[in-house]
């Protein structure tokens, strides 16, 4: 059992690094919050997961295994409005954006 925590706890930890790097090297506020939310929603979920097949159905455990579903539906939609209240606000795109989604859909404020 041992084995299979330290498994997804490194997996957590590789996704947690990763998402640090990505918010230290994306271009915008767009591609960093991709990061951080990829960051969270797999490096946290392992962690957590982790922390559950250690200690069992243990209190601690129990509120390591609820905060997982809290998670994915909280960071997901916190990202959503930020990145949206980013773009209502005027913040720019990087120039080598393909696609935006809002263009023509959302007021900007100037």
């Amino acid at each position: 059992m041992s084995s299979i925590v330290g498994l997804f706890l490194g997996i957590g930890i590789f996704f947690n690094l990763l998402g640090c790097i990505g918010l230290l090297r994306m271009p915008d506020v767009y591609n960093r919050l991709q990061a951080a939310t990829k960051c969270v929603t797999l490096g946290t979920w392992s962690i957590l997961f982790a922390h559950f097949l250690h200690f069992g159905f243990t209190a601690s455990g129990i509120k390591a295994l609820i905060g997982i579903p809290l998670l994915f539906l909280t960071s997901t939609v916190a990202a959503h409005s930020l990145a949206r209240g980013s773009y209502i606000f005027g913040i720019k795109l990087w120039k080598k954006s393909v696609k935006d989604d809002y263009k023509g859909k959302v007021k900007v404020k100037k």
